[in-house]
């Protein structure tokens, strides 16, 4: 549950990434002080930064300057990719195309996601079955981002092992659950919604990714930790580009409340069970303005 944080605390991960494969990790200090950090920012404000993360500076912004490329492509050329239903909702996503609360947004995108293959995860699966589209330009975007997902998993695996312990779990216990962002270092525009309803920025900070937790750790915590409402404000006359990371479960993964969470607030369980695939493809097939309302 967000509190009235007034900033987004940074948490310096090297000691956490440093023995996050010892067995007994949970037992070292400097482990214990991330993971202390990790437990605060979770349950005041959801967001926190992340430095100390190992991940060359190079390769972060080469991600945002290939990024920049293909969105200074003509428009022509980028619908080539145009996303779709067919397509298993992957592909360029138009300014105005993608609706949040009934309104449509002042952005445009490209959404990949894990592959799926036909009949995977029979039924549910089928909405995001194939593969991802890449554009035949930047021609390398396609191995860059690759590599970089492979990059920003690790990461994101070694961070939720110190969240894990943070509520009282074997570090082990889950994966997934975690957001990590990576903007453009001269725009402010990201916005975190505190306790009493006031817009905190997260500026950008060289050499960190901001990370915020979503609705399935929510319930996995049985609410000790809360996803924050959040918005983007681009007030610069300069474009921004965000390079969001979505570190997820399984596609078919059930989540529930953890027993140590229920215990540690009241012994109730506040979340009934949700799979994830259910509400991932629940998300993405409400989240698009219809194709006759985009072009009337």
């Amino acid at each position: 549950m967000a509190t009235n944080f007034k900033s987004i605390p940074i948490i310096d991960i090297s000691p956490l990434l440093a023995k996050w494969d010892d067995p007994n990790m949970a037992g070292d200090q400097g482990v214990g002080e991330v993971v202390q950090q990790l437990d605060q920012a979770c349950r005041e404000a959801g967001f926190f930064y992340v430095k100390g993360h190992g991940i060359p500076d190079s390769i972060i912004k080469e991600v945002r300057n290939l990024t920049h490329k293909f969105f200074s492509l003509p428009y022509e050329e980028k619908l080539k990719i145009k996303i779709s239903p067919a397509a298993g909702y992957r592909g360029y996503q138009r300014i105005g195309e993608n609706i949040t609360k009934g309104t449509p947004d002042m952005h445009e995108a490209i959404d990949c996601y894990r592959e799926v293959e036909p009949g995977m995860f029979g039924d549910l699966s089928k909405p995001l079955e194939g593969p991802n589209q890449w554009p035949i330009n930047p021609p390398n975007l396609k191995q860059l981002m690759e590599e970089y997902t492979s990059i920003c998993t690790d990461l994101s695996r070694k961070i939720m092992r110190g969240i894990a312990l943070a509520l009282g779990a074997a570090a082990d216990a889950f994966e997934g659950l975690l957001t990590l962002v990576n903007q453009d270092d001269d725009i402010t525009a990201l916005q975190v919604r505190n306790k009493s309803g006031e817009w905190i920025s997260a500026p950008p900070i060289p050499g960190t990714f901001v990370c915020n937790i979503g609705d399935m750790l929510k319930i996995l915590s049985n609410g000790l930790y809360g996803s924050t409402l959040h918005r983007v404000i681009n007030s610069s006359p300069k474009y921004r580009v965000c390079v969001a990371y979505f570190y997820e479960t399984n596609f078919d993964a059930a989540i529930e409340p953890l027993d140590i969470c229920v215990k540690r607030t009241g012994g109730t369980k506040k979340f009934e069970r949700a799979v994830y695939g259910e509400h991932l493809v629940s998300k993405v097939q409400t989240n698009f303005v219809k194709e006759d309302e985009l072009n009337s």
